[in-house]
């Protein structure tokens, strides 16, 4: 590859230009992103090399300072340190434990993780999810300038999650196929190593190691199904964990709201339209509120 100018790239700028699927995500102002993502230009294996050219690339210099990056102001009650701890693992279910697409939540809830980040300048990657929209992605406030897609790794995809966490920040993945537990074992081993955030979306597979903090979607409703237009989609989401996460904690969220973003349930999602938003289902005695 040539660059303007007649300067030719770099073996680091060629791996990324092969190695980063932006789905058409560089969006000049005023310009709307398609309806339906772009496929990838090519459906083989994912190199080996491509990724480490691109984990060097995009490695931070130091993190030991810093041992917590920000979240959404709407998710820091369900995190017990207010923000995301480095080193740690999330795992995120949706509605019933199951995981469809987005149909109970979990991807755009395990998104969200990464709007904060993305947006202080930290990158992100998203491994496993071929079908990622690109205008729901933006919408909901990641930053498309610091996403790396791995849409469809394939068998290999520890392979790829562990060359993404040494130098990638925040990476989300659902594994194509159930992961045997020594898998998971050393991938969170590495995660911790690396001081990275991982957000596994498990699925009907599982996850075997639980993780460190679990979000679970314990209930959602869109709001003026009815009315022929979706206005917003009430969630109520419970974070369990281990060590400071033992606690449980509950909150309601529109995610996403009117504007597509996570918002807390405190505001209104009837936008313009008319109907009064659903009722939470009622708290456990023993959560924590938000």
């Amino acid at each position: 590859m040539v660059h303007a100018g007649g300067r030719r790239a770099g073996p680091v700028e060629r791996a990324a230009e092969r190695a980063v699927q932006y789905e058409r995500m560089f969006v000049s102002p005023g310009r709307s992103l398609p309806s339906q993502p772009a496929r990838p230009t090519s459906r083989g294996p994912v190199d080996r090399r491509v990724l480490d050219a691109l984990a060097r690339q995009v490695r931070p210099t130091s993190w030991h300072g810093t041992r917590l990056l920000p979240a959404a102001a709407a998710l820091t009650g369900l995190l017990p340190d207010g923000g995301l701890r480095r080193g740690t693992t999330i795992v995120v279910t949706g509605e019933g434990g199951g995981s469809g697409g987005d149909a109970q939540g979990d991807l755009a809830l395990a998104l969200a993780l990464a709007v904060a980040p993305s947006a202080a300048g930290h990158w992100c990657a998203a491994i496993g999810l071929p079908d990622l929209g690109g205008a729901a992605v933006r919408d909901l406030g990641v930053a498309l300038g610091r996403l790396v897609l791995v849409p469809r790794p394939g068998p290999a995809w520890p392979d790829v999650v562990a060359v993404a966490v040494e130098g990638i920040e925040v990476v989300v993945v659902r594994p194509p196929f159930p992961p045997r537990p020594g898998v998971a074992r050393r991938l969170v081993a590495r995660v911790r190593e690396h001081g990275t955030i991982l957000v596994v979306l498990p699925g009907h597979g599982g996850w075997p190691e639980g993780g460190d903090l679990r979000l679970s979607v314990a209930a959602a409703r869109w709001e003026g199904a009815g009315d022929g237009h979706l206005k917003g989609r009430r969630m109520t989401v419970v974070a369990s964990g281990r060590r400071a996460a033992s606690r449980t904690r509950r909150c309601e969220l529109w995610l996403p709201s009117p504007t597509g973003s996570v918002e807390p349930a405190g505001t209104d999602a009837r936008g313009t339209g008319t109907g009064s938003p659903s009722a939470p289902p009622p708290p456990d005695p023993g959560d924590a509120p938000c």
